[in-house]
């Protein structure tokens, strides 16, 4: 679950402008500057803000089962509560080296566009922006290293390379953040809610929810912005086809990066391959899916992205 195979930005000076001055840029200006007030308000200092316990006990739940990749499947029912406390532990370390891998390349392409041409409104918010994800990156990493020993590899799919026009780059750039955003957001709330789990879990799940609630609200207003900006260069049908396709590819490949091998080993289930294809392909699972991404599908509907095929 990450922003795979990511494109580089065109030479400078090509990148889409987020103005000309327009009643939507003024509205823009000023969700960030709400935002950046707001981020301002909140800091926190995470290497002092946590207090990492020596060890979070593993005969309890480190997830929601509501959220486990085999939740409302037969399979869940065949588990003991030892082997779903260690499923419940290996896919929450699974979920936080999602986090990492993640936050790595989203840093990478903001910080490519930071004060370059076509930027110049939001840079003020990215300097907020990649301040807040390395620290949401460091604590992911530390609690996975500090609990685990290890961080799960990055073995998502790559993706075909998108288009090289500048334009539709920034574009699938700042969507396929805003997915990635938003999917992560859908576990945090629940995590951070449920009484169930360690407080630390609680803790670093209602931080990285707090702060991502903003990255939502500007993401989302950006990836709009940038749609209509390609919309105003007559993108013709089969562009907009191969946009389309690219980004539900990219949905497809996050959701299947919750289902692991490597942690249906750890968690001591057999044949981890096999599992995760009966996973994927079980009618529940795509009912889970579909409610984890209902306020991505939803939005790319509302502004024209995704048709009513889709």
């Amino acid at each position: 679950m990450r922003p795979q195979n990511t494109p580089t930005t065109g030479p400078a000076g090509t990148a889409t402008a987020v103005g000309p001055a327009t009643a939507d840029d003024a509205e823009f200006r000023a969700l960030l500057d709400r935002l950046s007030d707001k981020a301002t308000a909140d800091y926190y200092n995470p290497f002092t803000t946590f207090d990492w316990p020596p060890a979070i006990p593993t005969d309890g739940l480190w997830m929601s089962p509501e959220l486990l990749s085999v939740h409302g499947t037969e399979l869940i029912e065949e588990l003991s509560p030892a082997q779903l406390q260690a499923l419940s532990r290996w896919e929450s370390v699974n979920f936080y080296s999602l986090n990492v891998h993640g936050i790595r390349e989203l840093l990478i392409e903001v910080t490519r566009r930071i004060h370059t041409p076509g930027f110049e409104l939001p840079s003020e918010f990215f300097h907020h922006f990649i301040g807040e994800e390395n620290d949401h990156m460091w604590f992911f990493a530390t609690f996975c290293l500090k609990y685990a020993d290890k961080i799960y590899p990055d073995k998502s799919v790559k993706l075909p390379e998108a288009p090289r026009d500048p334009d539709v780059e920034n574009f699938l750039v700042f969507a396929r953040i805003l997915i990635f955003e938003q999917i992560v957001d859908h576990y945090n709330v629940q995590l951070a809610a449920d009484r169930r789990l360690h407080p630390t879990v609680r803790h670093i799940n209602q931080l990285h929810h707090q702060d991502e609630s903003r990255h939502i609200a500007f993401g989302r207003r950006l990836v709009h912005l940038l749609w209509q900006r390609l919309l105003e260069r007559d993108l013709d049908e089969q562009a907009r086809l191969e946009l389309r396709g690219y980004l539900g590819r990219y949905i497809t490949t996050s959701m299947e990066s919750f289902y692991n091998p490597s942690v249906y080993r750890d968690a001591g289930l057999t044949d981890g391959f096999a599992l995760r294809r009966r996973l994927l392909a079980h009618p529940a699972r795509q009912a889970a899916h579909a409610k984890v991404l209902h306020k991505t599908t939803d939005f790319l509907h509302r502004i024209g992205v995704f048709d009513a095929r889709q």
